[in-house]
């Protein structure tokens, strides 16, 4: 269950950003005097904030139903982990 991110204000923050460029780019779209450069880089930055979305929804996910409220949690190595997959996202 995705219950608990209702409450998370930086992962509400981070769609809320994401509408706001997509909206840009389709608002770019209908400028034909628009490069099609700068709506490239538009898109970019959004492939880029989905990326960081889908990581901020991993580590949640990680930390809430993986972890839990277990103690014994190495934080150095769940940080490198998490390192690890932005790398590769």
């Amino acid at each position: 269950m995705l219950g608990h991110l209702h409450q998370d204000k930086k992962i509400q923050n981070r769609v809320k950003r994401l509408q706001g460029q997509i909206n840009a780019v389709e608002q770019a779209l209908n400028h034909p005097e628009n490069s099609c450069i700068s709506i490239l880089q538009q898109v970019a930055a959004i492939k880029g904030a989905v990326n960081g979305l889908m990581n901020e929804l991993i580590e949640a996910h990680l930390r809430h139903h993986v972890i839990g409220e277990q103690t014994a949690i190495n934080e150095a190595e769940l940080e490198e982990f998490l390192q690890l997959l932005k790398r590769y996202s």
